[in-house]
This record gives C-alpha cells, sequence and structure tokens, in this order.
C-alpha cells in the first residue's frame, strides 16, 4: 500500500512510521508511506501556509494554493463537479465520519491513500471540494492538528494489510474485528503476588479453553459495548454457524441468565 501525508508538521511522524510493525512493513516494502511538507509549496517567502478566514471568525484557515499545490506535485488530480480525483483523499478533520472498524476495512483494501492533516481552523473549503475530499474523524474532540489522527489512521489501516503482521488471524481475530471485545490474557508466572491464572488454561483441553475465551469476550463486550454485543448476538444467532455449544454460552448472556461480571484467576467458578 502506498500512503502519502500532506502536513505542515512531518517531523512529528518520525517516531511513529520509523519504530515497530510500521517501519519494519517499510523497510519490507509493505508499506510505501511519503510525508510532504505543505509549507514546500508556499508562494510566500515566509512560507506562509494560513490567513484569517472570510466573513471573520476565530482563528486562522490553511490556504488553498499550498494545499492545490502540493497534492498536484505528488500525481493527485480533481476538478468539480465532474471531474472525479484519480486518488482517495482524507481530510482528517472533527466534522468528519468518525473512524471504526468497518471504514478501516475499507481503507485497508485501497491500493494509495492521501491524507491531508489539517491544523489551525481548518483548510479552505475550495480544497475539500475540488479535490474530492473524505473527511474522516477519530472521535468526538478536538486536536490541535491533524497529524495525531493521521497516525491513528495509517496504524489502524496499516495492520490490516496483508503481510504487515504475522498473519491475518493476529488482526481480525482481535477486539471489534471478530465483533467482539478482546478476552483476558496471561502469561508467566502461573502466581504472581497471590493473582492465579484461571485453571482452565492449563487443562490441555483447546475446546475447553477456546469456550472459555469466548465466553470472556461475551461478558466483556456485554458489560463495556452493549451496542456490540446486540449487534453480534444478533448477527450470530440469525447466521446459524455457531457451535452448539457456543450457542448455547450465547444465548445465556442474550437472555440475561449469566451474571455478567468477569471471573479473575481468583474467583471460584459456580
Amino acid at each position: 500500500m502506498k500512503i502519502d501525508i500532506l502536513t505542515l508538521f512531518p517531523e512529528m511522524f518520525e517516531a511513529t512510521l520509523g519504530g515497530s510493525i510500521i517501519g519494519r512493513a517499510r523497510e519490507n516494502g509493505i508499506l510505501d508511506i511519503s510525508l510532504t511538507n505543505i509549507r514546500d509549496y508556499s508562494l510566500d517567502k515566509h512560507t506562509k501556509a494560513d490567513d484569517y478566514p472570510f466573513g471573520g471568525g476565530a482563528g486562522m484557515l490553511m490556504l488553498a494554493q499550498p494545499i492545490f499545490d502540493c497534492l498536484e506535485a505528488i500525481g493527485v488530480t480533481g476538478g468539480m463537479p465532474d471531474v472525479k480525483p484519480n486518488r482517495r483523499v482524507i481530510y482528517m478533520s472533527p466534522r468528519g465520519r468518525v473512524l471504526d472498524a468497518a471504514k478501516i476495512k475499507e481503507l485497508a483494501e485501497e491500493p494509495e491513500l492521501v491524507i491531508l492533516c489539517g491544523h489551525y481552523e481548518g483548510i479552505d473549503q475550495r480544497c475539500i471540494d475540488y479535490f474530492g475530499m473524505e473527511e474522516i474523524s477519530i472521535g468526538d474532540y478536538i486536536l490541535t492538528g491533524g497529524e495525531l489522527a493521521a497516525m491513528v489512521l495509517v496504524d489502524s489501516v496499516a495492520r490490516l494489510v496483508p503481510g504487515v503482521l504475522s498473519g491475518e488471524d493476529s488482526a481480525m481475530g482481535e477486539s471489534i474485528y471478530s465483533g467482539l471485545l478482546e478476552y483476558p490474557q496471561y502469561t508467566k508466572p502461573r502466581e504472581f503476588r497471590g493473582l492465579m491464572v484461571p485453571e482452565v488454561l492449563f487443562s490441555g483441553n483447546h475446546g475447553a479453553i477456546e469456550l472459555w475465551n469466548y465466553e470472556q469476550s461475551l461478558a466483556l463486550t456485554k458489560e463495556r459495548r452493549p451496542d456490540l454485543f446486540e449487534s453480534y448476538a444478533k448477527r450470530a444467532l440469525a447466521e446459524g454457524t455457531l457451535s452448539k455449544a457456543h450457542k448455547k454460552v450465547l444465548e445465556r448472556y442474550t437472555n440475561g441468565e449469566k451474571n455478567d461480571k468477569i471471573k479473575s484467576g481468583n474467583e471460584k467458578e459456580d
């Protein structure tokens, strides 16, 4: 996947894009991520990229000219209303659609993405209109700029690109993508400060362990994200693909017959 990021502060991305999983994916040629400084395309001798908005209002707006020239320099074409952009351009904006699992999976299927990071009070609307930008938000709050939001988008999308993680199951089996929140996990030692790992994990019975994990996911999801639980339960029961054991567990939670409290390793089973 090729990702172009347009920003006034490219230095903010160095640690995020250069290390860990994203850094390795770039080194291996799985991800091609380029950073472009919008100021480099300013025609002002002081590389000015913002000005006061027409009609008044607080703060400054990013100018259309540097953004237009920057996008065209990396090969993006636009034109309203009849000409569609040749690449998918995303503008990180608090007024955009909130980024969720469905949108992340959709974006991960794109061969190329262009991400524009706004700053100050935003950008000239003509940029959005001319290049058919898709506005995306990472939540109902305001950041000082679009850089942090762009990092979240890149990281979440990159994880679903084939080859970035060790396998598809590493991404799609995790919280949210499976439809449920992830179950609790433990590692050595078996006892730590009097806190025990649940016995079922040492049983060697993989079926029982998998069912325990499933029940923990159900309980966590119902407790913390009832919206996700309701959606998952309705879909899973309608599809009819669950085993009898899994369906029985799900029906207990759906019918409210199960205590939603998550058992730790130190609590006794009923």
